[in-house]
């Protein structure tokens, strides 16, 4: 087994055991407002090799729990802990021949550096970067750093602080 497709597995695990109380209270917090639409939303992505999945997203953007509700797709193997976003069929850079190289993640460079005031192209350019020179230490820096650019405060080069 790859050894990012071991860490995926076993970190992907650890994760999802230690979410799943917070999971189930936002999932019984949507579901007692009665959204119309459901609790949880189904988006097609595309994934390893430009093959499409669904991906069920938790309709919970507070606490940034929605992102956890990926997790099952990472056990899965149709995502990555760590990989460019998971883009739309028809989306802007959704076919570039790198993207297809690797599985999409939950977290990467775009990710962890989003708020920095980069151009706004610039997560396309990260997530290549990321493909053509990834591997597991930069994964594991990236995964220790999300927290931090999810729910810590930044300054940008203009001094203004985001949240």
């Amino acid at each position: 087994m790859h050894p990012k497709r071991f860490m995926d597995l076993t970190a992907g695990t650890a994760l999802l055991v230690l979410a799943i109380p917070a999971l189930a209270v936002a999932a019984a917090a949507a579901a007692l407002r009665r959204r119309p639409c459901g609790v949880f939303a189904h988006e097609t992505r595309t994934g390893l090799d430009g093959r499409p999945f669904t991906l069920h997203t938790l309709r919970v953007h507070r606490f940034r729990l929605d992102a956890l509700s990926w997790l099952p797709h990472v056990l899965r193997g149709q995502m990555s802990l760590v990989g460019p976003a998971p883009l739309a069929p028809g989306s802007p850079g959704e076919d570039a021949p790198w993207r297809r190289r690797v599985r999409p993640g939950l977290t990467g460079l775009a990710q962890v550096r989003r708020g920095s005031g980069l151009p706004w192209d610039e997560p396309l350019m990260l997530d290549q970067h990321y493909v053509e020179h990834h591997w597991i230490g930069l994964d594991v820096a990236l995964i220790l750093r999300t927290p931090r650019a999810l729910y810590g405060r930044r300054r940008t080069s203009a001094g203004t602080v985001l949240v």
